[in-house]
């Protein structure tokens, strides 16, 4: 039986570092910067901002590079090509 497509693609792999300096960038980078703004502008509340800001782009940021959350079918067919 011909394989489609999307079967033909393996599940994206990843290495675990990579997830952890999405996530440890963004918040450093982005807590940087509203640490900066704040300095600027004689605020206190913009590197916590940042750093939400940060660690929400890194979640992003990992899902979007291996693909988000497993579906059932996703699930179901990786327990097939195991057998």
């Amino acid at each position: 039986m011909p394989r489609t497509e999307e079967e033909q693609q393996p599940a994206p792999q990843g290495d675990p570092w990579l997830a952890f300096g999405y996530l440890v960038s963004g918040v450093l980078l982005y807590g940087a910067v509203g640490w900066l703004a704040d300095w600027w502008l004689g605020t206190e509340f913009l590197v916590v901002i940042g750093i939400l800001l940060g660690a929400g782009l890194g979640i992003y940021m990992t899902f979007k590079r291996f693909g988000g959350m497993p579906t059932s079918a996703d699930e179901q067919s990786h327990g097939k090509e195991t057998e």
